[in-house]
């Protein structure tokens, strides 16, 4: 075999990548060869060289050849020596190819040395020996090769040799450039046990280590620098631990290392001590907080604004307004003043206590003492004073914010969204674009257009995107806020695509988003399911340098979720491992919510402990999420236990856990223990609320007590207890259903039932201050009272707040069509579109309902095609009451040819829908279709009903038709299916 010379080999990867220059010889023969070495030395061992050749003494000249390359000056030496052997028909051997490829990775010839590899060592089936192998990986590590490098490792490690320094510190700087930490650090452990010591690495483990969260590697690091390698902590490394500690939450180990710290005499400053207090705050260990305040002013560091307002939000946080008063007091002692931090987290905390008032009063207090509040302030407030229904206040809080020169941004854009009714995000927008143009760059928006109230919607658009202009000309900053709103709007208004062109028009005006403004966007293709395109953007965000925060990966959690995607959540939550983030209670509560809702109820309860075990706190919603989870899944005790161990936790249980243990209960049968809890509940001050009748009237019509509901609306209202969305939505399609059939007694109820309704009821009206009253009278005791009354309903939600709101709309238009009043139903029908409402799915199914339940089945038709006229695409349940619809009218033929409508459409039918058309055709007496019909129901795995099973087997027998018979009956017999059939069997001939 001829080989390549190791010249053109040069020359060859020289023409591939750029390597370090140096001449090469112009003559490259045997004969001239000797002339291009200066050396006399060198001269005389070619010679030696070339006579043991001739003798045939080849491995004594292949160890001259050998000795000459590794003294060889240079690269290029080493090549003309080498080629001087090939030329003369000497295998070079391992050794020289060995000394070569160690010369070409010292002198950087990465590229040469592998090829030289490739052609020469590993194509001949040689076995490279530890010093080829040594250098291979360090050429493989240096040319990203790593999946080479380790194998290379592996080879040598398989000869019980121990890699030197240069081949780990290769690997090692391999494996951190490519961000894979676990793995360069279970390297460095390793070569560390096999007492290899790379020092400098701690550092840079420590930092990556800690960056990402895995702080059990980081201190494993931190041991074997100090006892294996002997090097002394550094500052900065004590100070990398430290932070790490306090990002886990890890207060006693961040305690213990401040303890050596000091020990080793390292300055603590004022960030550390703060960082401590702020972990013990968290952990709400305010006793431990203020000890290392304390231990701070003993050593003569002086706390500052951030320390005191640290102290002031854990007190705070905790209901201890008094205390964080005192510390406020205390700061103006030690010479400092209160700032806006510490105003607003008060105002804050205030507002989350439900005390708007007291916040109300310091913002008024801020104001006269010349502090001017934040907008987080106003926002806060204005959340607050949402929630509590107090709107014109509103107004007036925002007005005062502007007169203030306060100017609003994107977060209070979000938050004031809440006080206006859907469809108004543009106006909104506008007015608030119109502010920080105003007071943020001095911007005169009369001078840019005339008034908002004059233009038409498309036009509203194109003057935000004008303002916008203006606002970028002035203050960049100010207009990536102005953007996040504009670009919240649209994602409100559901034009995601709109949204994402204006993203790229920030970007070629030089404006970087905000996180916000990708996390608007994230949210809007989550809820549109394009979760590729969420991939997309956040390689854009990571592009620009804008790094996902946990709100991103609830975002994504959360769309997930609902779009029942598990797998894909959790792996998400992996990333967020991988990356080192700590997952917040909301992504927990958010899985664990949906595994609930899946009745995975074992793998909830899992993720729960997980949460636990990583050491994030669970709150009060969390515990609710999981409390539900164990009541719907029948584990009452478990539920129950939980509700117990949250109490021990001194999580003091409010309406909203209260709401869904007692709900639970009640919705398992369960009705005495509820009453045990609804009176735990009003002694600890718990006043009922909106949401708890709410549930508890929702119950009480899924069980059919209809006059129970109507005597707790009854008690609603003489509570004083307003009615929300939620409320009359559960109450009008509740109603409604109870129109056709009358609902159960309260004489049919067993005595323990009944005795435990009342006291549950009886426990509600103490609550109030009402006189007693016999609120559990039935009154309502047929169909056409229940009509009236719901009419009545009906009446009183077309007058509320609420309207015009689609589900209300589709209530509304239930009722009517199960009074069997459909002109009503179908002047709802255009109402609601005349005031921008489009009629959806449910809506079109409640009127196709309602003329089946009346006998127009050709109306029913008439609405099935409006409905794909226009442009609302029938679903399953659509589909599936027009078939059953088609079959009570004693239309077989057309039934049948809609189902096969529905399989084309991927819609498949369902059981009741199977038993309708098998029905039908029984009816017709069509016993082949029905007999077809059978068999597609068997073949889905539905069992048809006895009664229809009967009456088939009845007609194939008549009609003789035996063996179909026999088919029917063997099949239900396999189906373990019990006949009771009154007939002699029939026995069919094979």
């Amino acid at each position: 075999m001829i080989r390549r010379s190791l010249n053109s080999l040069y020359l060859f990867c020289k023409s591939r990548r750029a390597l370090t220059s140096w001449a090469l010889p112009m003559e490259t023969t045997s004969d001239t060869s000797f002339s291009t070495i200066a050396n006399d030395h060198k001269s005389l061992c070619l010679t030696l060289a070339e006579q043991l050749i001739r003798r045939g003494l080849l491995s004594s000249a292949q160890q001259v050849i050998q000795r000459l390359v590794s003294h060889s000056s240079s690269v290029s030496d080493a090549i003309w020596v080498a080629n001087f052997g090939i030329e003369r028909g000497l295998d070079l051997g391992l050794g020289t190819y060995g000394a070569l490829i160690k010369k070409l990775v010292g002198s950087g010839q990465h590229q040469l040395a592998e090829v030289l590899y490739h052609e020469n060592v590993r194509s001949r089936g040689i076995d490279p020996d530890p010093l080829i192998l040594t250098h291979m990986v360090i050429c493989f590590c240096t040319l990203g090769k790593l999946e080479e490098a380790s194998f290379h490792l592996s080879r040598l490690l398989m000869k019980s040799c121990a890699p030197c320094k240069a081949t780990c510190n290769s690997l090692l700087q391999e494996l951190y450039d490519r961000e894979m930490i676990l793995d360069a650090f279970d390297f460095f452990v390793w070569i560390s046990n096999a007492r290899v010591f790379l020092g400098f690495w701690c550092n840079r483990l420590i930092d990556r280590l800690c960056n990402r969260g895995y702080m059990d590697e980081a201190l494993q690091v931190f041991d074997i620098m100090r006892e294996k390698i002997g090097y002394l902590p550094t500052v900065h490394m004590y100070k990398t631990l430290f932070y790490g500690f306090c990002k886990r939450g890890w207060v006693f180990e961040a305690e213990l290392l401040f303890a050596e710290m000091e020990s080793q005499g390292v300055y603590i400053d004022k960030t550390m001590y703060t960082s401590l207090i702020s972990e013990y705050c968290k952990s709400k260990k305010m006793k431990m907080a203020m000890r290392v305040l304390l231990r701070m002013l003993k050593t003569g560091c002086e706390p500052d604004n951030r320390t005191c307002n640290t102290l002031i939000h854990g007190f705070m946080k905790l209901g201890l307004f008094e205390k964080g008063w005192v510390i406020s007091k205390q700061m103006i002692e030690l010479g400092m003043q209160p700032d806006v931090i510490t105003c607003g987290i008060m105002i804050s905390e205030y507002c989350k206590e439900g005390k708007c008032d007291s916040a109300l009063m310091l913002l008024n207090t801020m104001v006269g003492c010349n502090v001017t509040p934040s907008v987080h302030c106003y926002t806060v407030l204005i959340n607050a004073l949402h929630r509590e229904n107090r709107f014109m206040e509103i107004d007036e809080l925002y007005e005062s914010m502007l007169n203030s020169g306060v100017v609003p941004d994107h977060v209070l854009y979000f938050t004031l969204l809440r006080n206006y009714p859907k469809g108004h995000e543009f106006q909104l927008a506008h007015m608030v674009l119109q502010a920080i143009g105003k007071i943020g760059c001095g911007i005169d928006p009369s001078v840019l257009s005339a008034s908002t109230h004059m233009l038409r919607h498309g036009d509203l658009e194109q003057e935000i995107e004008i303002l916008l202009g203006e606002i970028v000309k002035s203050n960049i900053n100010l207009a990536a806020v102005g953007f996040s709103v504009y670009i919240l709007a649209l994602c409100m208004d559901g034009k995601t695509n709109a949204a994402l062109n204006c993203l790229n028009r920030m970007a070629s005006l030089g404006c970087k988003p905000l996180l916000f403004t990708y996390n608007s966007l994230i949210k809007s293709l989550c809820q549109d399911g394009l979760f590729e395109d969420v991939e997309s953007l956040i390689a854009i965000m990571e592009e620009q340098g804008v790094i996902a925060d946990r709100t991103t990966y609830l975002i994504m959690i959360n769309g997930l979720c609902k779009q029942g995607d598990l797998e894909s959540a959790l792996g998400v939550l992996d990333h967020m491992d991988d990356m080192g983030m700590k997952p917040g209670v909301a992504i927990y509560d958010s899985i664990i919510d949906c595994l609930g809702r899946e009745k995975r109820v074992l793998e909830a309860e899992s993720m729960f402990k997980r949460m636990l075990e990583e050491g994030v706190d669970p709150d009060e919603v969390v515990y609710t999420t999981m409390i539900m989870a164990y009541l719907n899944n029948g584990r009452v005790f478990e539920g129950r236990q939980l509700f117990e161990k949250m109490m021990e936790n001194s999580i003091q249980p409010s309406m909203l856990s209260y709401t869904a243990l007692i709900s639970g209960l009640v919705k398992r049968n369960m009705t005495d223990k509820g009453c045990i809890y609804l009176a735990r509940m009003l002694r600890d001050g718990v006043s009922p609320n909106v949401v708890l009748y709410t549930s508890l009237i929702s119950h009480s019509l899924k069980k059919g007590k209809f006059e129970y509901a109507v005597r707790l609306v009854d008690l609603m209202d003489n509570s004083q207890i307003e009615f929300d969305l939620v409320s009359y939505i559960v109450l009008v399609s509740g109603v409604c259903r109870n129109i056709p059939v009358i609902s159960k007694k309260w004489h049919n109820l067993n005595r323990n039932n009944l005795r435990a309704w009342q006291m549950l009821f009886l426990l509600l009206h103490q609550s109030t201050l009402l006189p007693k009253v016999n609120y559990l009278q039935v009154h309502l005791s047929s169909s056409e009272e229940i009509k009236c009354f719901a009419v009545k309903l009906i009446q009183k939600i077309q007058d509320t707040r609420f309207m015009p709101n689609l589900y209300l709309y589709n209530g509304i238009i239930s009722g009517f069509c199960w009074a069997q009043r459909m002109q009503e139903a179908y002047d709802n029908f255009e109402s609601m579109q005349r005031q921008g409402l489009r009629p959806n799915q449910v809506t079109y199914t409640i009127l196709m309902n309602g003329h089946v339940h009346s006998g127009d089945i050709d109306s029913a038709i008439g609405i099935f095609n409006k409905m794909n006229a226009d442009g609302c695409d029938p679903d399953r349940i659509a589909y599936n009451t027009l078939l059953r619809g088609l079959c009570k009218a004693g239309r077989p033929v057309d039934a049948l040819t809609l189902s096969y409508t529905m399989r084309k459409r991927g819609v498949f039918l369902s059981k009741l829908s199977y038993e309708s058309l098998l029905n039908c055709f029984c009816a017709s007496n069509l016993d082949d279709g029905a007999f077809k019909l059978f068999e597609e129901m068997i073949a889905s795995n539905y069992i048809p009903r006895r009664f229809n099973r009967h009456w088939l087997l009845s007609m194939l027998c008549e009609k003789s038709k035996l063996r179909e018979a026999q088919i029917v009956f063997d099949t239900m017999l396999e189906k373990g299916q019990a006949w009771n059939y009154g007939r002699k069997r029939v026995f069919v001939e094979s």
